[in-house]
């Protein structure tokens, strides 16, 4: 008998069979990307996961899950053995959305590749400047404004900036994001001039007995 494979074990197979480091080669996972991303049906795929999800994969669902101030990210797939993981970002109502690191100009501690399934959003490529002291960006220059719409897919690498200023009320995106590559990631708002460095709390884990 013939088993069906659902449109995240074809990636996530493809993904653990590599014969190198991901992160060495985040190229060649957005070349094993785009095509997978473009296959018919995929949001139709993706909703039938979810809906079919048993009690206890839906409860690890939600416990992975976190709220942002831009959008839900759903997080779909993230096993301690993959070198990756997959999540859904559920983009809110504009009105709704509150100033802070997923709408300024930002870095990730992870390289990702993205696809919309659903609505559009305004993405921006942006060139920073880092002080040479502080390693906090000095300031930021717009290089590339696309509006992405559905179908549309991309990469971005962790030493890469972006922000995403405006999105649809229902846009939806899926992402492969890889394993963190540093430490800790930048923000910095263009109308404020201020940049932040960002420690995810797991991180200063190792560092909490000193502080207390």
């Amino acid at each position: 008998m013939l088993t069906r494979v659902s449109v995240l074990d074809q990636l996530a197979m493809q993904l653990r069979d590599a014969e190198f480091p991901l992160t060495d080669n985040w190229q060649a996972v957005d070349d094993w990307f785009r095509p997978w991303a473009a296959q018919p049906g995929l949001r139709q795929a993706l909703r039938r996961h979810v809906r079919t999800l048993q009690p206890e994969p839906a409860l690890t669902v939600a416990s992975k899950s976190r709220e942002t101030t831009t959008h839900f990210a759903w997080c779909l797939l993230d096993r301690p053995e993959d070198p990756f993981s997959f999540w859904l970002h559920e983009y809110k109502p504009q009105q709704d959305w509150r100033h802070g690191y997923a709408d300024s100009v930002h870095n990730h501690r992870y390289h990702f590749c993205t696809t919309i399934l659903r609505g559009n959003y305004v993405h921006e490529r942006y060139d920073a400047e880092l002080d040479p002291g502080t390693g906090l960006i000095s300031s930021a220059t717009l290089r590339q404004r696309t509006v992405c719409l559905v179908g549309a897919s991309g990469s971005l690498q962790a030493d890469e900036f972006h922000r995403i200023p405006t999105a649809a009320e229902d846009a939806m995106t899926f992402l492969v994001k890889s394993r963190a590559v540093r430490e800790s990631s930048l923000s910095y708002d263009p109308a404020t001039r201020i940049s932040h460095r960002h420690v995810p709390v797991e991180v200063r884990l190792g560092d909490l007995a000193r502080r207390i």
